[in-house]
């Protein structure tokens, strides 16, 4: 039996490893992402990851762990932005207001496939011209969901959080444990 991540994310790898987890594949499937028209935000979350998770090819042993994290203001998603303009934007319309961290896990192991949406509340604080063109420097923005993460250089922007922090970073760890012991990953050292 292995343990197959799928996914690029070196964020998911070092959450992983706070479980003592190191998979014995990294995997990132290649998969359109694009939303379906009119899909909203929690459902496009698991339906990318249900995809990712199938995409990834495995045995019949092998367990696959995918995940995908998506930032929401309303019924809008707010995918990685293309270029820092597009970031600005995200941050300027998230500034001061709260907005929904959706992050969805799959774990398949053969033919069975065990799956969870986290919610979580974030509350951006309003941000200065001085922060956010500071922020957009860093490049921090590059690959984030709505063109932040909680774990960088905008966790100064990011007051109040209801929900997992784990999951806000990409990876919810409570689920993750849960989800992987059920389909017989030793978590904590047990087979």
């Amino acid at each position: 039996m292995r343990l197959i991540l799928g996914s690029g994310s070196p964020r998911r790898l070092e959450l992983l490893g706070v479980l003592g987890i190191k998979p014995d594949a990294i995997q990132p499937p290649d998969i359109d992402e694009t939303p379906l028209k009119g899909e909203l935000p929690r459902a496009y979350c698991a339906r990318v990851t249900r995809d990712k998770v199938q995409a990834v090819a495995a045995g019949p042993d092998d367990i696959v762990l995918c995940a995908d994290t998506t930032v929401a203001m309303g019924r809008r998603i707010m995918g990685k932005p293309q270029d820092a303009g597009e970031a600005a934007k995200f941050l300027t319309d998230l500034a001061g207001r709260r907005h929904r961290v959706y992050t969805a896990i799959a774990v398949r192991k053969g033919g069975t496939l065990r799956e969870r949406v986290v919610e979580s509340r974030v509350q951006m604080k309003r941000l200065s011209d001085i922060e956010l063109n500071g922020y957009l420097a860093s490049g921090d923005w590059q690959g984030k969901a709505g063109g932040y993460s909680i774990q960088g250089p905008a966790g100064a922007f990011i007051p109040w959080i209801s929900g997992s922090h784990s999951a806000i970073m990409g990876l919810p760890l409570a689920e993750t444990a849960q989800l992987l012991a059920a389909a017989g990953w030793p978590v904590w050292g047990q087979p």
